[in-house]
């Protein structure tokens, strides 16, 4: 047991994975430029840490969804540059400003809003041209040129605002299929064309995520941005995994809290959905679907106990759940589980508990890292 995570039950972050992970990226990317993607608390993985690890292999610039992730990193004395990947409300101008944090903008009056605050303080804001190649989510459509132009033109006119590049998202590069990515870059490639025939200046350009970097490198242009791939999982199951090898950086583990032995015809859990069949050994874990632990999972869900895969008896609780462990030979309370990871001979992958629950693995470690505590491994 880990006394440092207070509770019975930790993600263990193992950093060396993470170091091995990042230079296995810059091998692949060569000379271009990292942003290592840290939102959502580096998927759950512990920003600030992952960002220390990053900063040692030479990154320079990170990438958050939120201001108070941002702000979190600056306040753990990250000098950085921090883009928002998502768009900001002219209402929060000023901590664009005051926190040094490179926006991504698709929308004049919007971009006038970080300028006039940079200007009060005698700033200059750098910010990133957002265009929507397929993603339908935020950016000028790629297709809406003169629009844009127009658009953008009045952007690059600001006194306090500086257009730093160009941004986008692709939305099935880890499809097996290909043929959208291209007509993505495709897009991307007019736009960029486009405004510099216009006389816009674009002197960077971001395209490529974790899927572009490992299988289309004519995205890569001056940064890539890896996301899934820096925590040792892959974007899909369609992707081509020798083109990457990765270590896995998260793994849960918990101790047992409790153990009993119980008759035939005993139930556990809500619902009744365990009902023993015989005399059984129950173990009860300090984990639920509070902690991320996904409550549809109950179903399926295996632990490794002292070498011995073991299923979960019944649904998984709110904070807490129970094991079967009758095939344990001489279990007790405290023995460590393994409750996402491997033992060198069994393994349980976010992968498998997101296939089981009908979603992606980012989910799985995102919510898995929210409340557990983290213990941090070299």
């Amino acid at each position: 047991m880990y006394k440092e995570a207070i509770r019975p039950v930790w993600a263990e972050i193992n950093l060396s994975n993470l170091d091995y992970n990042i230079k296995n990226i810059k091998a692949k990317i060569g000379d271009r430029q990292m942003i290592g993607v840290i939102k959502a608390d580096a998927y759950g993985h512990g920003s600030v840490k992952v960002a220390e690890v990053l900063r040692e292999n030479g990154c320079k610039t990170f990438a958050i969804a939120t201001l108070q992730e941002a702000i979190t990193l600056r306040e753990a004395g990250a000098t950085e540059e921090i883009i928002m990947l998502g768009l900001t409300p002219d209402m929060y101008a000023d901590t664009i400003v005051d926190y040094n944090i490179t926006p991504v903008v698709c929308d004049a009056n919007n971009a006038k809003a970080f300028s006039d605050e940079a200007a009060k303080k005698g700033k200059v804001v750098e910010g990133l041209l957002a265009v929507d190649t397929g993603m339908g989510r935020i950016g000028y459509l790629a297709d809406e040129l003169d629009y844009a132009i127009w658009d953008v033109k009045k952007i690059a006119a600001l006194p306090n605002f500086k257009i730093k590049g160009m941004f986008s998202h692709m939305s099935t590069a880890d499809a097996y299929d290909k043929t959208y990515s291209h007509q993505q870059e495709a897009k991307y490639n007019r736009f960029y064309e486009a405004l510099t025939a216009a006389g816009i200046n674009i002197p960077f350009r971001t395209l490529a995520n974790s899927a572009s970097i490992m299988e289309l490198p004519s995205v890569h242009f001056d940064a890539c941005r890896p996301g899934i791939i820096l925590y040792g999982m892959y974007p899909s199951d369609e992707v081509d995994v020798n083109q990457l090898a990765l270590k896995p950086v998260m793994q849960i583990k918990g101790n047992i809290v409790h153990l009993k032995d119980v008759p035939s015809d005993f139930s556990v859990g809500y619902g009744r959905k365990y009902i023993s069949k015989a005399p059984a050994k129950i173990a009860t874990l300090a984990l639920g679907y509070a902690d991320g632990y996904p409550r549809p999972y109950s179903a399926f869900a295996k632990v490794i106990v002292n070498g011995v895969v073991c299923p979960i008896a019944g649904n998984i609780c709110m904070d807490q759940c129970m094991v079967d462990v009758t095939n344990v030979p001489d279990v007790k309370v405290g023995d460590e589980v393994i409750i996402m990871g491997s033992d060198g001979k069994n393994q349980i992958l976010a992968d498998d508990i997101a296939k089981a629950t009908g979603t992606i693995n980012y989910e799985i470690t995102c919510a898995l890292g929210q409340r557990l505590p983290k213990v941090y491994v070299k």
